[in-house]
């Protein structure tokens, strides 16, 4: 029987799964990686964009 309680199983058992998910994906936990992608998805606007849900004036 384990010393550890229900919770810090299940615990240890999700971080197990998220895990093997992130392999499955082919997640890549470096910095550059993370960097150039947020490139993609992250552009500036340019001087004509307008905002999707601009912020609500008080």
């Amino acid at each position: 029987m384990s010393n550890k309680s229900p919770a810090k199983d299940l615990e240890s058992a999700q971080l197990d799964r998220f895990k093997e998910a992130a392999r499955q994906l082919e997640v890549d936990e470096s910095e550059a990686a993370f960097d150039e992608k947020l490139k993609k998805l992250a552009q500036p606007p340019g001087k004509n964009a307008t905002l999707k849900n601009p912020p609500e004036s008080e």
